[in-house]
């Protein structure tokens, strides 16, 4: 049975080749954590210049980053489900997720059917 930290580790390691392979590109910065039934999971740095530029334009242009970023997630949706519920060895329920057009940092919150057991970072 893996610490809760190893957990978290393996689940940024796994959101930033999803981010890669999926998305086209990698987050600055990630980091995820384990509160009760849910994995909250923090990345910075996920626009591509192209994004920033039409982020930076209008608000429309905003508006349609948040849209296709939404759909893109909503596609790959099943991987990253997956993906969570091998690590963690619990069903996730639902997953909820927003992108910031100013700083280019994407928030994915998973709620899970239970809490995840994990050993205890002291070995018990």
């Amino acid at each position: 049975m893996k610490t809760r930290g190893e957990l978290e580790a393996e689940i940024c390691r796994t959101i930033i080749q999803f981010e890669k392979e999926y998305m086209g590109r990698g987050p600055v910065e990630t980091k995820s954590f384990l509160l009760e039934d849910m994995l909250v999971v923090r990345l910075k740095g996920v626009l591509t210049p192209a994004e920033i530029k039409l982020a930076a334009s209008q608000e429309r242009g905003r508006y349609l980053l948040k849209q296709v970023r939404q759909q893109l997630l909503d596609f790959g949706r099943p991987l990253l489900e997956s993906a969570v519920e091998e690590i963690l060895g619990v069903p996730v329920q639902s997953i909820h997720t927003d992108i910031s057009t100013k700083t280019g940092e994407r928030v994915i919150v998973f709620t899970l059917a239970r809490k995840p057991e994990f050993r205890d970072s002291s070995g018990r």
